[in-house]
């Protein structure tokens, strides 16, 4: 699995995306079809795509991509998702702290650098029904690297649409940020307050 020390162009694309995952739009916007799906990532990518486009500072992108976000993302469900099986013995204060924890370090680990992908665009191309979920594909095109796949899952089982997961030529990239936080609080000796307090510092 790839780690913070070793992530290449396309694992910045993947954290890019997965900073986004579970994205809503809000209810009534569109019942979920395929279309509806591709719309959605439609909007997921243009607003990425905005903020790498845009002639300004690191920690102004930083700042912007963490507004992205909060304003697309699940970020409780998320965050549930990346603790794993620790989130069960967790309790609700640690919960609410380890989630706001999550998405100041997402935003940060992955909004600089938005730089490194300037160059580069993504086609959104096409959407299918699988199962209870619709699939969207889409192409990356980055700088330097030949063209790949990426795929979005995309679900209204919450009650409206939200992308849930993404896959980069396969790799499941909610499931390398989970094995990614659990390293880190096996590292910390499973405390999840520790792992808390160092994802606020981290960046």
């Amino acid at each position: 699995m790839p780690t913070r020390n070793d992530m290449t162009r396309r694992n910045l694309l993947g954290g890019l995306m997965s900073g986004v995952a579970l994205a809503a739009i809000p209810s009534g916007a569109w019942a979920l079809s395929a279309d509806g799906a591709k719309r959605l990532v439609d909007l997921i990518v243009a607003d990425i795509n905005k903020v790498i486009e845009a002639p300004t500072s690191e920690a102004a992108k930083i700042a912007e991509f963490e507004k992205i976000f909060v304003r697309y993302a699940d970020v409780p469900t998320i965050a549930r998702y990346a603790l794993g099986v620790d989130a069960r013995r967790a309790s609700a204060a640690q919960i609410n702290g380890f989630t706001r924890a999550f998405q100041v370090y997402v935003s940060r680990k992955y909004g600089r650098r938005f730089r490194e992908f300037i160059g580069g665009r993504i086609e959104v191309q096409e959407a299918r029904a699988v199962k209870n979920f619709h699939e969207v594909k889409t192409i990356a095109h980055l700088r330097g690297e030949a063209p790949f796949e990426v795929a979005f899952l995309v679900s209204d089982r919450s009650g409206r649409p939200k992308f849930f997961n993404i896959f980069i030529e396969g790799v499941n990239m909610l499931l390398t940020e989970r094995t990614e936080i659990g390293s880190m609080l096996d590292r910390r000796r499973g405390d999840i307050d520790a792992l808390i307090q160092d994802l606020q510092n981290i960046g």
